[in-house]
């Protein structure tokens, strides 16, 4: 703290990452940064080790050019991408240690290098793991199969049926509290620049998939999702082994958006997949972890700093956007802290955050170092 009667910003980002796997995908080890193509390839290095370091390096800067604008407060933890459960207990415990004026994040993205912009809001998360039980044993498919329900085939159909024709999710409340937004703010959204043919290329698809009636800026922004992240059971080895198996698993992830709730989604999946089961199998579903949607004011002191600060360093204005994805502690430091986060992440969708070869464009990062002091000096004023 320089002077308690400057505003305190609360720096937070996390240093826990995703697995690696499939490790044989990378390029090089995974936790040993190499740069090349003007980018550093690592595990975490947009995700968020790089973005985390780059507002240590930014301060640093600051304290050594004298130039520091206001008070700020580091919280940089290790279960971000688990749910940051232990952290909200600690904030809870804590709040006289976490006295500020607002919460700044790097743990988004941009929309081009050209093209700056700043996310307006996060969906929340439901993350469960569904295990299908059939036999006591996995079985001679010869000597059973036909007979006895088979926990893959079993769960396949389960999890089909969660889905319409037109990829609407079938969970009977599930939209019940979904905020719908008006046709005028969905057009303002569609005004965000995208191509879809450089979006299928980038993905090396011939076309995309989502839920009939919406773009695919509202499908990764302002809908929720359910999605397979993994299914897997019986025999998976090299070769053959002919077996009815015992059981099968799989992971399932569903984005909420305003005004839906973790707890409630989780029991509504927990509910109705339990319900669809037929009696040859027995179902246990296990919540994992999750995180709440918000929405980020646009027109607060702190945001316009920011937007004033990437103008600035950019030389042009960004874009307010809805991210697709989800960080659990920003809706808690805003019910348990009354503070607003700022959003002002400088990664890109192509830097492969969760998958082999995650990367950090050098360009991004010293932007970053540059435009964090000046929203640090706008935020004084």
């Amino acid at each position: 703290m320089i002077d308690p009667k400057l505003p305190t910003v609360i720096v937070y980002g996390h240093y826990d990452v995703q697995p690696v796997d499939p490790l044989n995908l990378w390029d090089n080890p995974p936790f040993e940064p190499v740069i090349k193509d003007g980018k550093i390839y690592a595990r975490g290095a947009c995700d968020d080790k790089g973005q985390v370091y780059m507002h240590v390096k930014a301060f640093e800067l600051m304290m050594k050019t004298n130039s520091l604008a206001c008070n700020v407060r580091f919280m940089i933890e290790g279960e971000e991408e688990v749910g940051s459960n232990n952290l909200g207990t600690w904030v809870k415990e804590n709040k006289h240690r976490l006295k500020g004026d607002v919460i700044l994040i790097s743990d988004t993205s941009i929309i081009a290098n050209d093209i700056p912009s700043i996310e307006a809001g996060l969906r929340g998360l439901s993350y469960v793991e569904v295990e299908v039980t059939g036999p006591n044993r996995d079985l001679h498919s010869g000597v059973y199969g036909g007979a006895v329900g088979n926990p893959i085939q079993v769960l396949c159909k389960m999890i089909d049926s969660l889905k319409d024709e037109n990829n609407h999710i079938t969970i009977p409340g599930f939209y019940d509290q979904v905020l719908e937004l008006s046709k005028e703010e969905r057009a303002e959204l569609n005004k965000t620049p995208f191509s879809l043919d450089e979006y299928k290329k980038d993905l090396k698809v011939d076309d995309v998939m989502g839920e009939a009636g919406y773009t695919t800026l509202e499908r990764t922004g302002i809908r929720p999702t359910l999605e397979l992240n993994g299914i897997w059971g019986g025999y998976t080895g090299e070769g053959s082994k002919t077996v009815l198996p015992s059981k099968a698993f799989a992971k399932i992830s569903m984005r909420l958006v305003p005004n839906q709730t973790t707890d409630n989604i989780t029991k509504i999946f927990s509910d109705h997949f339990k319900k669809i089961a037929p009696k040859s199998v027995k179902v246990e579903v296990r919540p994992h972890h999750g995180g709440e949607p918000v929405v980020t004011p646009t027109d607060s002191v702190a945001y316009k700093a920011a937007a004033k600060a990437i103008e600035t360093t950019f030389g042009k204005k960004p874009i307010p956007t809805r991210g697709g994805g989800s960080i659990p502690i920003v809706a808690l430091f805003e019910k348990e802290l009354g503070l607003k986060s700022v959003l002002m992440g400088f990664g890109l969708d192509s830097d492969l955050i969760h998958s082999p070869n995650e990367h950090y464009g050098i360009f991004n990062y010293m932007k970053g170092i540059e435009t964090i002091p000046v929203f640090f000096g706008i935020s004084r004023r």
